[in-house]
């Protein structure tokens, strides 16, 4: 055998991490990184976070799995404590993001078939969504670079253009049982839904018996300064998926639903053998116990602002290589004025870590948890790696 023996389904960077520190990321050569890219948006309380391990470990030392067999208390209580600070009364908890986008299409469907309407299992979904890599997600998603070569698409998702709510209404026909939509798109290039566009939604599922399903995977769990990013909207979907940022790091995913949403949800329909393991709880809980904590997710709100304006700044500086920012919360973008992998080789050749996403955009996903001080460093090496690209471009020009 040659080469590695992992699938090349991934181009990584040529670099290797033996340990983290907050925000900060030391490889096996002992050189530190600012990360802000938060292993996409995954951990949210930074590396080692003291309360997150010492729940880890001393869960660790108890109990890893009993499969859903049985009761899991740490499951009965995060599902407890996330239904009390949002919109749901159920949680189904996953190993994943797109698990739980499953469990919520699945949830949509089912609704409508115990309602006597099994003809109505189409989802509405936008241009631009990452929904997952399963079957279905890709199919939600439908970019057609991660449908390629998988065969048929999975029936049931018809797409309209991203925010085109006119659109969105006139896809609506007897078959269609809900609607999917990011209120903030990630992979899609930072894209923020509008309000107003968010309560159109809303109606449009009343007025035709529709759920309305919210992708939080990337924006949720305070990445907006909000505990979840429809919030800001004052909209409330139906169903929810949740994953990354819950975990702090360790995998897992939830589907939130109303009462009434989950009404088809019964013994024996859906299932999983990993999903709400103990393990995974404990971390939940702990993320949760730091998340809400009185005052956390306002000191958010305060840091982002102050990474905005700050890019905000340096996007003025270099023109030529940072259009403009966007974003919401510690979930900023940079639309690039050349290609992002340019930049995002140039910011870590600053020893800043970043994640491209679609639209020509650098997504900045910091730790939570990311002080002032590190805002200010990050804002230094953003500046130093635009101006890297700024002085090339001005040396070509020269020749």
């Amino acid at each position: 055998m040659s080469g590695s023996a992992l699938f090349e389904t991934f181009v990584r960077a040529p670099l290797a991490f033996d340990h983290g520190e907050g925000t900060w990321l030391v490889t096996d050569k002992g050189e530190r990184y600012l990360d802000f890219a938060g292993g996409i948006a995954v951990n949210s309380l930074g590396y080692s976070h003291p309360h997150l391990v010492a729940a880890l470990t001393e869960q660790a030392a108890k109990l890893w799995h009993v499969s859903n067999l049985y009761e899991i208390p740490g499951q009965s209580r995060l599902g407890e404590r996330l239904a009390d600070a949002s919109f749901a009364d159920k949680v189904f908890f996953t190993n994943s993001g797109a698990e739980a986008l499953e469990c919520a299409i699945k949830t949509a469907r089912r609704y409508h078939f115990v309602k006597g309407h099994p003809e109505r299992y189409r989802t509405i979904t936008f241009e631009g969504a990452f929904h997952g890599r399963t079957l279905a997600t890709i199919a939600a998603g439908g970019q057609y670079k991660y449908l390629e070569g998988f065969g048929p698409k999975v029936d049931g998702f018809d797409q309209v253009g991203f925010d085109d709510i006119d659109a969105a209404e006139k896809a609506i026909t007897p078959e269609t049982a809900a609607i999917l939509i990011e209120p903030v798109q990630g992979e899609g290039g930072i894209r923020q839904v509008p309000t107003q566009s968010l309560k159109r939604l809303r109606q449009l599922c009343d007025q035709h018996g529709l759920l309305l399903i919210f992708d939080e995977v990337q924006c949720g769990v305070g990445r907006t300064g909000k505990l979840f990013a429809h919030e800001w909207a004052g909209v409330t979907p139906d169903l929810m998926a949740v994953a990354k940022g819950i975990g702090g790091g360790f995998p897992m995913g939830a589907c939130l639903a109303t009462d009434e949403a989950a009404v088809g949800m019964t013994a024996g329909v859906h299932g999983t053998t990993f999903g709400g393991n103990p393990l995974a709880m404990a971390v939940g809980n702990a993320v949760l116990d730091v998340v809400l904590e009185e005052g956390f997710l306002e000191d958010v709100r305060r840091k982002a602002l102050l990474l905005k304006q700050g890019l905000a700044g340096v996007a003025d500086e270099f023109p030529d290589v940072i259009e403009s920012i966007r974003g919401t919360g510690l979930m900023l973008g940079l639309k690039c004025a050349m290609p992002n992998t340019k930049v995002t080789v140039a910011l870590r050749d600053q020893h800043l870590l970043t994640v491209p996403a679609g639209d020509n955009v650098i997504r900045l996903l910091p730790p939570l948890t990311v002080t002032d001080a590190e805002i200010h460093e990050a804002l230094e090496r953003i500046r130093a790696g635009a101006k890297s690209l700024a002085d090339a471009i001005v040396a070509a020009a020269a020749k």
